[in-house]
């Protein structure tokens, strides 16, 4: 298992390279220069000599084969560059705003894994019933609500009118403790996981229908098993080791969809940083944030990995 781990983790750093690849020559691709937005906001004349000036300052008008070499040995050796805009290193920035942006996240995923996984079993065990009919479709709905729609919708109804929750900005937990944020981000949290519970729960539905429809539970049950163990204690821990994959699938989904509720909802989180340093051409703070995401993800499938070792021994890693 650790020789496994180990490999994993050694394999992060070719993935990591083809993402960084692929994150420098689209950023490279988008219209628009980072000279144009810094002399605009500086409230200098634009004038194509000043551009050109401060694309030679900057090293922009480099080949992009020295830029990238530049970018990737700056990575290598733990300089991740400062932001064109604000002159900060980038990760003082995504350190600045990562707070919101992680308990949203965590946040998100138990509401999901706690409203998806039981309604999956229950529509499972109660197959074509009307409580089956009446939780597939309601989770179709969820799946094909917008995150904006659903982030507009619950900010005018439990916001507006019935003032349950705050519908715009942020308490960070150093000024006004935990509770008070989870309090700030309980409305956004709850539209980013509705939005995944409708997935969640089909998937969790037809994992435990081909489970329940496996050899040992038909012998479970001729053994004259109670249902609730049969269903919580045989087949619930083999379903739970296919649902994993797309809970850690939905981690990383909400970390992007994060960026959609961060705007709606005013929160100034790494989502909303994103969007800003994408619209303002400001490439090292953008490749900084995607590559951090990259690096979560394939952080979260190694840790799946040894996860599904934990809930099925049997399971072996050559």
């Amino acid at each position: 298992m650790a020789k496994y781990v180990l490999k994993r983790v050694l394999l992060l750093i070719p993935t990591l390279l083809v993402v960084t690849t692929i994150v420098f020559a689209l950023m490279r691709l988008v219209p628009g220069s980072a000279a144009h937005v810094i002399l605009g906001e500086q409230g200098e004349t634009i004038t194509e000599e000043a551009v050109e000036a401060l694309e030679d300052e900057m090293g922009l008008n480099d080949p992009l084969v020295v830029q990238y070499v530049r970018y990737l040995k700056n990575i290598f050796t733990g300089n991740w560059g400062n932001s064109y805009l604000t002159g900060t290193p980038v990760f003082q920035s995504i350190l600045d705003v990562w707070e919101p942006t992680l308990l949203i996240t965590i946040y998100s995923t138990l509401i999901t894994v706690i409203v998806a996984i039981p309604l999956g079993i229950l529509a499972a065990t109660h197959r074509n019933s009307p409580l089956d009919l009446l939780v597939s479709s309601t989770s179709m709905v969820a799946m094909v609500v917008p995150v904006f729609c659903l982030g507009l919708l619950a900010t005018f109804y439990f916001g507006f009118k019935l003032r349950w929750f705050p519908t715009v900005g942020y308490t960070p937990i150093a000024e006004g403790g935990l509770w008070k944020s989870l309090y700030c981000l309980t409305l956004p949290s709850i539209v980013l996981g509705l939005n995944h519970v409708g997935s969640l729960v089909r998937y969790t539905r037809s994992t435990m229908l081909d489970v329940l429809g496996q050899d040992y539970i038909r012998t479970a049950r001729a053994k004259g098993l109670s249902k609730n163990k049969v269903y919580y204690k045989h087949a619930l821990k083999n379903t739970m080791s296919i649902v994993a994959t797309l809970i850690a699938n939905s981690i990383v989904s909400m970390l992007g969809g994060a960026t959609v509720t961060e705007t709606v909802f005013n929160i100034r989180g790494m989502g909303k940083l994103a969007v800003q340093s994408l619209e303002r051409r400001d490439y090292e703070q953008e490749q900084a944030i995607v590559l951090l995401m990259a690096f979560i993800f394939l952080g979260v499938q190694v840790l799946m990995d040894v996860f599904y070792k934990v809930l099925d021994p049997r399971i072996e890693y050559e």
